[in-house]
This record gives C-alpha cells, structure tokens and sequence, in this order.
C-alpha cells in the first residue's frame, strides 16, 4: 500500500540534499512524520497546505517501513500512518508536483 507525503520545498530540497529529511515543522513538533492514505490526501492538503505553491507529493510504500510506521487515530478517529523516523530518499517509489489549481491542489491522475 502506498502512503502520501506533500512536501513544501524546504522539506523536498533536504531530502534531495541530505537523502533525508526530518519533515515539516509540524512533523518535528509531534515526534513524528504525518502521511495519509491516497483518501486522505485530498483533506490534508485542502486543510494544511490551502494555498501553498511548489508542492511536492511522495509516495512511499508503507509495508517498506517496517514497525517505524504506525497507525494512529487523528481527524475523526481515522487511522492515520505516522512515521517515527526521518524518512530517507531510499523509501521514496515516486514523487510528482502537487500543482495548485483553481478548486484546490491536482493530485495525479494516476494516483489510486
């Protein structure tokens, strides 16, 4: 299964840089690096990342990351996948440009 993690720049340029990258701001306070499935993604960027620009979306292969990855409740009690370890360029299968449109970011359309 993969899971999902939209990246600002600074976050994408460490992980390029230094092949890995301890995530977002928020992701450091927590303790942890916040993905969501591809049925989340929608709300997460909607709600988090509402008009930011030169997104990028990582997809990585959460049977991959092994016990480091748990699933915990958030929004409404749904189970999100939390990484407690930085994620590391290896990890990544792919990633794409999260464009923002005029009704909100465009994930891919390839995207399950």
């Amino acid at each position: 299964m993969l899971i999902y993690k939209i990246l600002r720049a600074p976050e994408w340029e460490d992980l390029q840089a230094n092949g890995i990258t301890v995530g977002a701001p928020v992701d450091i306070k927590d303790g942890f690096i916040h993905f969501s499935t591809a049925a989340q993604a929608g709300e997460t960027a909607a709600r988090h990342f509402q008009a930011a620009e030169g997104l990028m979306l990582v997809a990585v292969d959460a049977e991959k990351l092994g016990t480091e990855l748990k699933w915990e409740p958030s929004r409404g009690g749904a189970l999100f996948p939390h990484l407690y370890r930085t994620l590391a360029l290896s990890d990544v299968v792919w990633y794409k440009p999260l464009p923002l449109g005029p009704n909100g970011h465009v994930f891919p359309k390839d995207m399950p």
